[in-house]
């Protein structure tokens, strides 16, 4: 696909037509009024740099391009998985709680957790180093010496409720000796979820793509230094989740309110211990993910194991890292090396795209109904607060044609609104670090963005979506 580049067809144009077509069938967004005015989260704080099993690297949701009645919601750990990486591979961790959350009533907390714990099944013992001693053609193979269960619950104020028992997980690619037909073990780990929907776990290819060379003086301080996938060939565990888009709205109806936030969280379980006399221990929050690059691309490093540690509700009370979105960094760095005039500040754009959503009544300069929790029905707006969700409107209908630079380019059904998995959001998040959601337009000496378009493996177009993961090493990888 060929980048985008230039004007935005006026100041108002692709946005505001696709807006109002939108309107037209959804009945809640409207158009666009005068003044119109994000590498996700690999390694990205000094702490979850040390503990990959935890390290949540990317959130997605998006209405189901093939059963439009549902969401699906994925979530990938493990960074950087080199597929030869045996004879111990990539399992998700035990004793650990990886979680999906939902928001549906804009106070920054969950109202629905749904939770994902693993055990392992290991046969290995003093006998073998093998992950398996023999062709691998169904998850439950005697040859398969490793497996992993787990059990998927869902959390809400009235309880907890076991949705998949004991289910077993895709393995790590061995490769095509040990796995000859990974897809098929694929389809095997794609469990039903009780109540409705489905849900899957284990290895996949790294569906986010970009060209880290960003750190390197924002590419090589001339640009020279774009058009490198750096995850290219490698792999990560995820985490998919189909549900009916009812289960997850406030009151169970998505018709008067259709708008969700979603962020994913892992909690590892430590010591129990009294410090000062206060018990200790249980699960804790150690990573945190919405929004793609927020805390790669906002939160400075002192900040960012402070971000993975906070809920959503308590955003708004930590300046510093408001004080972050309102007057960004990358702007300034752009201004400094490529001479481009950083937007004025305060940045309320920003503040409307990562804290708020985007809606006429959430007092930003983005006149347009998108996706701020505060266009659902049954929202009492006096505890609406800002916090930095990924959010989805799930009204928006699923889009034929899908533009790489989503809600920039009229394609409302694309980040900012939800995640798909084709949405190019490094190109996104800088063209909108540059203002162009309030100007228009993009900025052309960046319209090329960091040169990576698109993922290097074709995505699915039946649930779990994911490319199938690499089974040769990433410096053979084509």
């Amino acid at each position: 696909m060929q980048k985008d580049q230039g004007r935005l067809r006026g100041r108002r144009p692709i946005i505001l037509a696709a807006a109002t077509a939108v309107a037209a069938t959804a009945g809640l967004l409207g158009s666009f009024g005068p003044g119109t005015g994000s590498a996700s989260s690999h390694r990205e704080a000094p702490l979850i740099a040390g503990d990959p099993q935890a390290d949540n690297t990317d959130v997605y949701a998006f209405t189901s391009p093939d059963d439009a009645s549902t969401v699906s919601l994925v979530a990938n750990w493990i960074p950087f998985e080199e597929p030869n990486g045996g004879p111990n591979f990539y399992p998700f961790a035990t004793n650990t709680h990886y979680n999906i959350k939902i928001d549906n009533d804009g106070d920054g907390r969950a109202d629905i957790i749904y939770r994902w714990t693993f055990r392992n099944e290991d046969r290995r013992g003093t006998s073998t180093f093998l992950y398996n001693n023999g062709p691998v053609t169904s998850l439950k193979d005697a040859t398969l010496l490793f497996r992993q269960h787990y059990t998927l619950q869902e959390v809400t104020k009235h309880g907890t409720k076991t949705l998949v028992k004991d289910a077993i997980a895709a393995p790590s690619d061995v490769g095509k000796a040990s796995m000859p037909d990974y897809g098929a073990l694929r389809r095997q780990a794609v469990s039903a979820v009780g109540g409705g929907g489905r849900t899957y776990a284990g290895q996949a290819d790294d569906s986010f793509f970009l060209d880290l060379r960003a750190f390197d003086l924002l590419y090589g301080a001339n640009l020279k230094e774009t058009g490198n996938d750096t995850l290219k060939g490698y792999n990560v565990n995820t985490i998919a989740l189909q549900v009916p888009k009812k289960a997850l709205a406030l009151k169970g109806d998505a018709t008067r309110n259709p708008v969700v936030g979603i962020w994913s969280t892992t909690d590892r379980k430590g010591a129990d211990v009294k410090l000062g006399g206060v018990q200790a221990g249980g699960y804790h929050q150690v990573s945190r993910l919405g929004n793609p690059l927020v805390n790669e691309l906002v939160s400075p490093a002192g900040l960012k194991d402070t971000f993975n540690r906070l809920d959503p509700s308590q955003d708004h009370t930590v300046k510093p890292l408001v004080n972050r979105v309102l007057n960004p960094e990358v702007p300034q760095l752009i201004q400094k090396i490529y001479g481009v005039p950083a937007p004025a500040t305060p940045r309320k754009d920003l503040s409307e795209i990562f804290l708020s959503g985007i809606s006429k009544n959430s007092g930003g300069p983005i006149q347009a109904d998108l996706n701020s929790q505060l266009l659902n029905k049954d929202v009492r707006a006096s505890r609406f607060v800002p916090a930095e969700e990924l959010r989805l409107n799930m009204a928006v209908p699923v889009t034929a044609q899908p533009n790489r630079l989503g809600v920039l380019a009229g394609d409302l059904q694309g980040y900012p609104n939800g995640r798909r998995l084709s949405d190019d959001v490094v190109d996104i998040g800088l063209q909108a670090l540059e203002g162009a959601a309030q100007t228009g337009k993009l900025v052309p000496a960046l319209a090329k963005g960091d040169g990576v378009d698109a993922n290097e493996s074709a995505f699915g177009s039946a649930f779990p979506y994911l490319a199938l993961p690499h089974d040769t090493s990433v410096n053979q990888a084509g």
